[in-house]
C-alpha cells in the first residue's frame, strides 16, 4: 500500500506563444481545466502503474472538490479520508508555452485546513511507502510522517515546495526527492549547472536524509546514497512539463513498494516522468504500467 498525503487542485492550464516577463500581459488560447495538486497527481500516478493507492487529503464543498474526489475514485485511488471542508477547492494557475515550459501559481483553497487531526492511525495500516509533499500545513507533515514511521513505511519526501522543515521530519525521512531548483533552495547553494555538479549537491543534501534523488529535465537524474550515479533523460518531444515531476516521484513510490534497486528504480520513473511530457494536462498526461513498460522494451 501506497499512503499519499497531501493536496487536490483543480489546474486551470492556458496555452501561450511566450511566457510573460514581470509586469507583461500576453493573450493565450482558451483555457482547460484539469484535476490536479501534487498529492493528487502523485496518487494517481502510482495507480495507474499498478500501486495499491490510499489518499488523504481536503477538497473544497464546490464543484471543483467534487470532481477531484470522484476522478481519484475512478483511477482506484482509496478515497475513504478525502474530507470536505467549507469554502473554495485548491487551484492552480497555469501557463504553458510551445516547448512545455510552465509558470504555475497556486491558491491553497482546501488544502491549507488540513490539520494533524485529519490523519488517523488506522489510514496508515499496511503503507508501505508514505508518500508526501509540502502543499499542505507542515504540522501535518509532521505528523503524517510520525504516523508513517509508527507503521513501518518508507518516507519518501518530494520537498515541493521547498521549506524549511524541523529536524524531527528530517530524520524520519528514508528519501528525498527534488528537482534542482528545491534542491538549491534547500542546500542555500547555486543551481546546478550540469550533472556532475548536481551530483555533488545530492551529496550535500545527505546531511539532511540517507538518500537523495535530484531530477534535472532534459539532463536526466542524479542519484546519492548507498550508491549513486548520473541516469540520462529519455529523449521524447514535449508537450507540457506540468505533471513530469509527478509522474516522476509516483513512479519512484511504486518501485520503492515492490523492491526495484535504485537503478531500476530510476529508470522507471524516469520512463514515467518523460512519457507525462508527451500529453497535455497533468492528471492526463500520466501514463499507466503498460505504456511504461513499453516504452522502456522500445528503449533497450
Amino acid at each position: 500500500m501506497i499512503v499519499v498525503v497531501g493536496s487536490l487542485n483543480m489546474d486551470l492550464v492556458l496555452r501561450v506563444a511566450r511566457l510573460p516577463r514581470p509586469g507583461e500581459t500576453v493573450l493565450g488560447e482558451a483555457y482547460e481545466t484539469h484535476p490536479g495538486g501534487k498529492g493528487a497527481n502523485q496518487a494517481v500516478a502510482a495507480a495507474r502503474l499498478g500501486g495499491r493507492v490510499r489518499m488523504l487529503g481536503r477538497i473544497g464543498e464546490d464543484g471543483f472538490g467534487r470532481t477531484l474526489k470522484a476522478s481519484l475514485a475512478q483511477e482506484g485511488v482509496d478515497v475513504t479520508w478525502v474530507q470536505e471542508t467549507p469554502g473554495p477547492s485548491g487551484a492552480a494557475f497555469i501557463l504553458v508555452d510551445p516547448t512545455g515550459q510552465n509558470q504555475i501559481a497556486v491558491a491553497p483553497g482546501a488544502n491549507a485546513r488540513l490539520a494533524p487531526g485529519d490523519l488517523p492511525e488506522t489510514a496508515f495500516r499496511e503503507a508501505k511507502v508514505l508518500l508526501l509533499q509540502l502543499e499542505i500545513p507542515l504540522e501535518t507533515v509532521a505528523q503524517a510522517v510520525a504516523l508513517g514511521r509508527n507503521a513501518g513505511a518508507r518516507i519518501l519526501l518530494n520537498a515541493a515546495p521547498a521549506q524549511k522543515l524541523p529536524s524531527s521530519v528530517w530524520q524520519e525521512v528514508d528519501l528525498l526527492l527534488v528537482n534542482e531548483v528545491e534542491a538549491a533552495q534547500l542546500a542555500e547553494a547555486s543551481l546546478p549547472r550540469t550533472p556532475e555538479e548536481a551530483l555533488d549537491l545530492a551529496r550535500r543534501l545527505r546531511g539532511l536524509v540517507p538518500q537523495v534523488v535530484l531530477t534535472l529535465g532534459a539532463q536526466g537524474a542524479v542519484w546519492s546514497g548507498e550508491e549513486e550515479g548520473h541516469f540520462p533523460a529519455f529523449a521524447v518531444r514535449a508537450v507540457d512539463t506540468t505533471a513530469a515531476g509527478d509522474a516522476f516521484a509516483g513512479a519512484l513510490a511504486v518501485a520503492l513498494a515492490e523492491g526495484m534497486r535504485m537503478r531500476v528504480a530510476l529508470r522507471f520513473a524516469s520512463a514515467a516522468g518523460a512519457l507525462a511530457t508527451t500529453r497535455p494536462g497533468a492528471q492526463p498526461s500520466l501514463p499507466f504500467r503498460s505504456e511504461v513498460e513499453a516504452f522502456l522494451g522500445g528503449t533497450g
